[in-house]
């Protein structure tokens, strides 16, 4: 039993701790997320702090900008022969972010400002008896990246940015553990704060009034959680082998390399293209050291092997009258996980995703902005072969989004 035990615990804290590729968030910019995701060549208000640093010193005005969603993703899991299924609960996760840059006098070469966005991060709650509940019955987690920049236009054509960011984030876990007493299974409950720096360096080209080029790269983040807990509540008996203790851990964050085009064929009606490449094969295990080595809990190391992925979107934007204008895209972003590496509490899969918005301008210096961003995955069956756990899962999600812009 002591033997099982530690190998549940094991499977189940390194499955549960990881920002997976499920956890990836696009949704950045209120106007180019209603466009595919796509941002990367054509700077349109402030957040191009995070599309592309190279286009702040493009914006003639300092902005101030807030934009934030509502994601509420519906996740089923069926039992490999059928016979079982079960939705994770509906839970609503709030990402937003925050700008404030661009020039403070339109003849200057400089731009600068401020980031605060949210690039990573859910959350997702199984029922507490349902078949996967030593493996995970609930995660959320939450990320915060603070990213100053700067930004210089070198001549008419060709302009360059860089930020720094600092990142925080938080993660929080229950499961079951599976030694009962007349109350049920045992509890784990794992938390912890993490910390990572990292850089965001842009190249935005503005060939001609009609045609403009973006390149990218923001790099990894090593999310580090040097003081985490984790506290067991099980029977009295077993309580010597769930000693309450601390960890630390590293939790990579991949590095994105993206390339823009942006066209506009005629003057109301802007085009836009992104190929994204992330370098998830950084993520290739994931260890745990804990401060109390004993019992059931050991130090960890678990195999990971995400693989690198490119991503497609496509954008379009146009300009109804001087009030209105409507986006529409579309963009696939394949899965870095693995078929028989893929957990419950980091479900992913093939996405497609299909969007639409509409910006108003009430007055010339303020813009408000709408978004509808749909994803959808077919039913893929996995495995998660350290917690030898097997079953298909599915994927569904609408993030509405509103965001405001003003211009000084």
């Amino acid at each position: 039993m002591k033997k099982n035990v530690l190998l549940t615990f094991s499977a189940i804290a390194l499955s549960s701790m990881a920002f997976g590729g499920s956890f990836q968030l696009n949704l950045q910019g209120m106007r180019q997320s209603a466009m595919g995701g796509s941002g990367t060549a054509w700077p349109w208000d402030a957040s191009t702090i995070f599309y592309n640093p190279g286009g702040l010193a493009r914006l003639n005005s300092f902005q101030i900008y807030g934009g934030a969603y509502l994601l509420s993703p519906r996740v089923r899991f069926t039992e490999q022969t059928g016979s079982y299924f079960t939705d994770a609960e509906n839970h609503i996760s709030t990402p937003f972010a925050f700008y404030a840059g661009g020039k403070l006098n339109p003849e200057s070469r400089f731009g600068f400002g401020l980031g605060i966005y949210t690039p990573f991060g859910s959350s997702i709650k199984w029922d507490d008896d349902w078949m996967g509940r030593y493996v995970t019955q609930s995660i959320s987690l939450k990320s915060f990246f603070f990213q100053p920049t700067v930004s210089y236009e070198i001549n008419d054509v060709i302009s360059v940015g860089a930020g720094f960011i600092y990142a925080i984030g938080t993660v929080d876990i229950d499961k079951a553990i599976p030694v009962q007493d007349a109350s049920g299974d045992g509890q784990a409950k794992l938390s912890g704060n993490a910390q990572g720096f990292g850089y965001n360096l842009g190249v935005q080209v503005k060939a001609s009034e009609m045609l403009q080029f973006g390149l990218t790269y923001r790099s990894g983040v090593k999310m580090k959680v040097d003081d985490g807990s984790a506290n067991f509540f099980v029977p009295a008996s077993l309580a010597a082998n769930f000693n309450n203790t601390s960890f630390k851990s590293e939790l990579p964050l991949p590095g994105i390399l993206s390339f823009g085009v942006g066209v506009k064929p005629t003057r109301d009606l802007t085009l836009q293209a992104d190929l994204i490449f992330a370098g998830w094969r950084s993520y290739d295990s994931l260890s745990f050291d804990f401060a109390n080595n004993d019992g059931s809990v050991q130090d960890t190391h678990d195999p990971r092997s995400y693989k690198n992925t490119f991503a497609f979107r496509l954008g379009a934007h146009y300009k109804i009258c001087e009030e209105f204008a409507v986006m529409a895209g579309g963009a696939y972003d394949p899965t870095p996980t693995r078929d028989n590496l893929l957990s419950p509490d980091a479900v992913d899969a093939n996405r497609i995703n299909l969007t639409c918005g509409l910006t108003y301008q009430p007055i010339p210096k303020l813009t408000i902005m709408g978004a509808l961003y749909y994803t959808t995955t077919g039913k893929r069956e996995v495995s998660y072969d350290p917690a030898n756990f097997t079953g298909a899962y599915q994927i569904k999600s609408l993030a509405p989004g509103l965001a405001v812009s003003y211009s000084f």
